[in-house]
């Protein structure tokens, strides 16, 4: 198997420039099977496990064809057992493999919490850096799509809280390539939560119009070949003067059509990675701006959006010119029949604004 030195060294002799790399559209999930067909073919070890993600695809089809390319040794359905898919994955991970197990929805991850805090998180300090976690769970998480209770859920502040772990959120077919291959190439373990709601095109939170494909639209066009977004570092998605929204996920671009159509020169930053977290970014922009806003779609009490508005506080107490606002999703499990009361859209997010504007 090749070790951690091979595979860096393997990366620095191929490199690839995006500038001169020829590029196509794609939508999320063909730019994340693209991120893992890239990794298998650049490194023997990488293997891909999980519920139905085989022979079947998975069942967002992320892992289509992978299987008949890579044989079954490398691509294999595992028991409907998230407790037992993240134990193997870590005795995978100690002996040199880099495992990327699916959870086929971030709902059913709870039962491999343990093992993800207890050993996979802890790994590389319990054992003095002798062994290393290079584990990268994908699963799709969030709402939007009428999913219920126990499809819907964004359980990424559970994963932030754990040292030792990595969370990644990406929010365009881009950045999911890019994202995805850095996730597999670092040597600790990785919560890779996909937004569903935007696998085939953005959502701008307006559920009664017509949905939109990715192609044609801007993060769509994914450069062919290797290449990596690195982790921790936020992405501008437009710049602006009079208000920083911070956010990730799905949110992006409900935030984006929202404050499109208010007209306000806001400055929206998507954070792609929550841990690390690219707070210098965000500072430098509120510092600008004066005024904040933190969305997510997760609950609201003791959601990452907390940790957001705490460390805006801390940083940048003397620039706020309003208290720091959050539009979240509500403390109560996922409703399905009132699914756009709950879900932090265009009304909510109005409101918000309007009231950070006025002062």
């Amino acid at each position: 198997m090749a070790g951690v030195e091979g595979v860096r060294t393997m990366i620095e002799e191929n490199p690839v420039s995006l500038h001169d790399a020829p590029s196509r559209p794609m939508n999320m999930i063909e730019a994340i099977n693209d991120a893992l067909d890239i990794m298998m073919a650049r490194d023997p070890d990488v293997v891909i496990m999980g519920e139905d993600v085989g022979y079947f695809g998975g069942v967002f089809r992320a892992t289509a064809g992978l299987q008949k390319k890579f044989g079954k040794n490398r691509v294999f359905d595992t028991p409907i057992n998230e407790c037992g898919i993240i134990g193997a994955a870590v005795g995978m991970a100690a002996y040199g493999l880099r495992p990327v197990p699916e959870i086929q929805f971030a709902d059913y991850i709870y039962p491999g919490l343990d093992q993800l805090v207890s050993e996979a998180a802890r790994l590389r300090y319990r054992s003095a850096g002798e062994f290393v976690a290079p584990i990268t769970v994908r699963s799709p998480f969030g709402g939007g799509i009428f999913g219920g209770q126990t499809h819907s859920q964004s359980p990424e502040a559970l994963f932030t809280h754990v040292a030792g772990l990595k969370t990644v959120i990406p929010a365009t077919p881009h950045d999911a390539k890019g994202l995805l291959i850095a996730a597999i190439e670092d040597n600790d373990p990785v919560i890779f939560f996909e937004p569903k709601r935007i696998y085939n095109g953005p959502f701008d939170g307006y559920y009664d119009r017509p949905s939109r494909p990715w192609k044609g639209l801007p993060g769509s066009q994914v450069p062919e070949g290797y290449y990596k977004v690195p982790l921790g570092k936020a992405r501008v998605v437009r710049e602006g003067a009079a208000l920083t929204v911070v956010t990730y996920g799905t949110m992006v671009h409900v935030a984006e059509a929202v404050l499109a159509e208010k007209g306000v020169d806001a400055e929206i930053i998507d954070l792609r990675s929550l841990v690390p977290l690219d707070i210098d970014t965000v500072e430098k922009s509120v510092e600008k701006t004066g005024k904040c806003l933190v969305i997510h779609e997760a609950t609201r009490t003791s959601g990452f959006g907390a940790e957001l508005v705490t460390l805006v506080q801390e940083r940048c107490f003397y620039h706020l010119e309003a208290p720091v606002e959050r539009v979240t999703g509500f403390d109560t499990p996922y409703p399905h029949s009132l699914e756009w009361a709950y879900f932090p859209g265009p009304v909510r997010i109005g409101e918000a604004v309007d009231r950070l504007m006025k002062d």
